[in-house]
């Protein structure tokens, strides 16, 4: 007969001794980042554990967000800290809404396909990704712990877009389909910028430092300029490459290297390139 409670306790004997309680830490993020959003578009969005036919408001939405974040932020803070960093995040939601309507915006009028706006936020997933993710920026470079990451993971996992938080984006972002998207940690991306699927913004190479490990908190991703497109599966890499301003970046390009403004990029070019470097 299974001995339950000793494999328990030999599991239990694997954990290191330093390790906090995280049982809980991504359920109260997962509900605080759900709430925050419906209060920001309380005609659009609706958590699904509100019970009751009745419209919740947006105050009544940002109460319950304040219970849930300060809860996930005690468990990497003190009670008093938690409550300033809430009321800090707090104070800046009106700022990312207005952010985040340009990105909305951005959508309507770069896809033929939206009907309206309201679409954009009930239908697209580049919508509750991008949200997420300006939530989710303002804490990190606030430099909280784990919840950014976890904030963006969610959105990755329902969304299929990984956007770090710790990347740079700016006004007016679009991601068209949208999955596949990566976008690096050490990323920056300027204003009116259009992705498609399967685009990658990542590392070239990872430094390694003497004792074999990585080396970390350097740059290594690339710098998108403004009013640049990039086509559905191009991948382009490494921290000292920078797309110039208005650029094209076409479908299946492969990029390590910096693109002037005004440049537009085929893979077809990319195979000449390198047929003049052999």
């Amino acid at each position: 007969m299974t001995d339950f409670h000793d494999i328990a306790d030999r599991l239990a004997s694997l954990d290191s001794t330093d390790s906090a309680d995280y049982s809980r830490l991504r359920e109260e993020t997962e509900y605080a980042l759900h709430c925050i959003l419906c209060s920001m578009f309380p005609l659009h969005l609706r958590f699904e554990s509100c019970s009751g036919d009745e419209t919740t408001s947006s105050e009544e939405y940002l109460r319950r967000a304040h219970g849930h974040l300060t809860s996930a932020l005690s468990h990497i803070m003190t009670a008093a800290e938690a409550e300033d960093c809430a009321e800090w995040l707090f104070s800046r939601l009106p700022g990312i809404k207005k952010v985040l309507l340009t990105d909305v915006q951005a959508a309507y009028e770069g896809d033929p396909a939206a009907k309206s706006t309201d679409e954009v936020i009930l239908t697209y997933p580049a919508f509750t990704a991008i949200g997420v993710y300006r939530i989710a920026h303002e804490l990190y470079v606030h430099q909280v712990p784990l919840i950014p990451r976890i904030m963006t993971e969610y959105a990755h996992r329902v969304t299929g877009i990984d956007i770090h938080p710790g990347a740079t984006i700016g006004r007016r972002f679009f991601i068209d389909h949208g999955t596949g998207v990566v976008i690096g940690e050490t990323t920056t991306i300027g204003e009116h910028v259009k992705l498609y699927q399967h685009v990658t913004l990542g590392a070239k190479s990872f430094e390694v430092a003497e004792d074999g490990s990585l080396v970390k908190g350097i740059k290594r991703h690339p710098d998108i300029g403004d009013n640049v497109v990039v086509y559905a599966g191009a991948t382009i890499l490494g921290g000292d490459t920078h797309i110039g301003s208005n650029c094209v970046i076409g479908g299946n390009v492969w990029l390590t290297h910096s693109v002037p403004d005004g440049e537009t990029v085929i893979a077809a070019h990319m195979k000449e390139h390198r047929r003049k470097t052999i």
